[in-house]
């Protein structure tokens, strides 16, 4: 029961204070506390209360001294107090649960004192090893429970010495300063913390810890972790934080590695030993890609006959080095596809395979997939081979070069002719053509960002991409033809049709985008609207993507005479695994474009730039930033009336890369 005038002790931040009640009207007391400052207090905050009353009839200074006075003994008092000696008679207790009192009288004697007893309660709360304190009783800790407490503050205080010399060393290496190795052996494992702490924050293991960390340090903002690793040699300016996050493999498993490395290029004498495999190498095989280009994975070649052409689209064979179930197929599943970013790659191959032995190299003999097509000179496809083959590329043309000679060049004329006579065909059967430009990221002097945008449906490029498209949906046929089951790639028609030809402008390529139906992925053959075709797979790039190397080794299997490899349940597993990889393939990209072009778009704040309006609501007004194909929402400004297509200037009032923060006014 507390009363009027009874000595209360409450603990705040941790310290133990005295204080008088001098009301107990009320849900709760009304203390004079040691401060000398009056107190409202619940009665739940209360520690402990005196037996003995005690008179507030004195001057408020006589109390406040003596609130003082016993706060002092009583502290004094608890740090006389040998709590293991006192544990150690308790413990042979058969209960574990004891009065304060008692206690008390087993460390002082009989006939025990207020400020006894309280000492007691302010020792056994100070200390963590041998008691608890809990609702005015005390439950003493087995000797297991002591020694585990023993343990977790010796890992504690090894922590803060980590801490300590951590938090020095990152003050050194902030300003500068280089740090031996020797003054910080435990670098390596600091930084990881950090860096794992950044990138998954409150999932981490480490966010804690590392949090405690910085904020001894005095390294408090969102980024500065991304900046210790900088500085640290870590992280480089330009780190890749969604693809770090998402989880996507980077390194290659040992396994994998070791099988990669053991792979050796056939020499012709023996990839004939296979009695399947043609011999190609003497057709003028010849490659068309970027300049930058190193993993080849298809060449073409074109003859011309009396009643048509003959036009060979040969696939570089990885079923030829990675069998299915293998350590390389399985890393190859884990991906699903090659990350391209301006700043490096993340190949779905080892680039042992993809750079060198599957890549069709400019004078190397390799092992291919060969679909030797015979067209009349209307397009219309009169017969078809699909085989195992060799090849040996005689000429290496970037699209940039094509493009120059495509009109001279009698065998690029040929193809192109025949190339759009089927981009025509598809037209007419609802194919889609959107050719959105690509963006281009260069990185220029003094740490800048350059962007510039290219058309992807030059002449080259236009080829390459009808001829590809030609050898898939003729491997389609041919595997639904055979009952296979597969990864067939499906689209419903547009919800809204707004182009109709092969290029209808960036306006109505940029509206008709928002109106495209989602594509699906199917062990069945189903229509493909968007590319005007009534059966599509994927063959023709088995170094980069998961879903052309299973179809490729599908295909391998028929073509050979051996069956079906893959049953449909398989097909619909892989269609899984590759639809979940490709969703977050598609998220690290879009997420790093975004960054570059934000970093882009930082050295143009309070600039104007230029964007189309793309389509207009009663609220909002959808553009597009002409320079850089960003799209994005303004308000409806009445003092700028605009229609769909307009070009006009916008400002660039905020930009951040590294918080994904574009702000754009008009």
């Amino acid at each position: 029961m507390i009363s009027q005038g009874s000595l209360i002790e409450y603990i705040e931040a941790g310290k133990f204070y005295c204080a008088y009640v001098t009301d107990t009207t009320g849900s709760r007391l009304r203390l004079l506390g040691q401060n000398g400052r009056d107190i409202n207090l619940p009665q739940s905050r209360i520690v402990i209360v005196s037996q003995k009353p005690y008179s507030l009839n004195e001057e408020r200074d006589h109390l406040v001294a003596s609130l003082k006075k016993a706060s002092e003994k009583r502290q004094e008092l608890a740090e006389s107090i040998n709590l293991h000696e006192v544990w150690g008679i308790a413990s042979e207790e058969p209960v574990n649960e004891f009065s304060v009192v008692l206690l008390a009288e087993l460390t002082f004697g009989e006939k025990i004192s207020d400020d006894q007893v309280a000492a007691f309660v302010r020792a056994v709360v100070a200390d963590r090893f041998y008691f608890k304190f809990k609702n005015g009783r005390i439950t003493a800790n087995s000797a297991e429970k002591v020694e585990q407490i023993r343990h977790q503050v010796q890992q504690e205080a090894e922590k803060e010495k980590l801490f300590e010399a951590g938090s020095d060393a990152l003050k050194k290496m902030m300003h500068g300063d280089m740090v031996p190795d020797e003054e910080w052996p435990e670098r390596n494992q600091i930084l990881e913390w950090i860096e794992d702490a950044y990138l998954h924050g409150s999932d981490s293991l480490h966010s804690d810890p590392v949090r405690q960390l910085l904020k001894k340090t005095g390294l408090t903002g969102p980024h500065d972790s991304y900046f210790i690793l900088i500085q640290s040699g870590k992280w480089h300016r330009d780190e890749n934080i969604p693809l770090l996050r998402s989880g996507h493999p980077i390194e290659f498993s040992p396994d994998a590695l070791n099988l990669a490395s053991n792979m050796l290029e056939s020499t012709s004498e023996q990839l004939l030993t296979d009695k399947k495999r043609h011999d190609f190498r003497k057709l003028s095989t010849f490659t068309i890609d970027g300049p930058d280009t190193m993993d080849f994975d298809d060449a073409l070649h074109v003859e011309e006959y009396d009643d048509g052409v003959q036009i060979g689209i040969h696939i570089a064979d990885v079923t030829h080095v990675i069998s299915p179930g293998d350590p390389l197929f399985q890393e190859a599943a884990a991906r699903s596809t090659s990350l391209y970013f301006p700043e490096g790659q993340v190949p779905m191959l080892p680039e042992s395979l993809g750079h060198d032995v599957c890549s069709l190299i400019c004078g190397k003999t390799r092992p291919v997939i060969s679909i030797i097509l015979h067209l009349d000179h209307d397009g219309q496809l009169l017969k078809r081979k699909i085989v195992p083959a060799v090849i040996q590329v005689k000429r290496r043309m970037t699209y940039d070069e094509v493009d120059t000679i495509i009109k001279e060049d009698k065998s690029l004329n040929l193809l192109n002719k025949i190339c759009s006579t089927l981009r025509q065909e598809r037209l007419k059967k609802g194919a889609v053509f959107l050719p959105f430009p690509d963006i281009q990221i260069a990185f220029t002097e003094a740490d800048g960002v350059s962007v510039t945008t290219s058309p992807v449906d030059t002449p080259a490029r236009a080829l390459v991409a009808e001829l590809m498209i030609l050898a898939n949906s003729v491997t389609a046929d041919y595997l639904a033809g055979q009952e296979a089951p597969g990864l067939y790639r499906a689209q419903a028609p547009p919800r809204k049709r707004i182009v109709n030809g092969l290029n209808d402008g960036l306006l109505a390529i940029a509206q008709q985008r928002r109106f495209l139906s989602r594509g699906e992925l199917l062990p069945k053959p189903k229509e493909h609207s968007g590319l005007g075709l009534s059966c599509y797979t994927t063959i023709t790039s088995p170094i980069r993507r998961y879903l052309d190397m299973v179809m490729q080794h599908q295909l391998n299997s028929l073509i050979r005479g051996k069956g079906i490899l893959f049953s449909e349940d398989e097909c619909r597993e892989f269609a899984s695994k590759i639809n979940n990889n490709l969703s977050r393939a598609g998220m690290i990209k879009q997420q790093r474009q975004r960054y570059w072009i934000h970093r882009y778009l930082e050295q143009y704040l309070g600039k104007k730039m230029n964007a189309m309006i793309i389509n207009k609501g009663p609220n909002r007004i959808n553009l597009l930033l002409t320079s850089c194909l960003l799209d994005f929402d303004l308000p409806v400004n009445p003092a700028f009336p605009v229609q769909p297509g307009d070009i006009i200037k916008v400002t660039i009032t905020r930009a951040n890369a590294l918080d994904n923060m574009l702000r754009i006014d008009w």
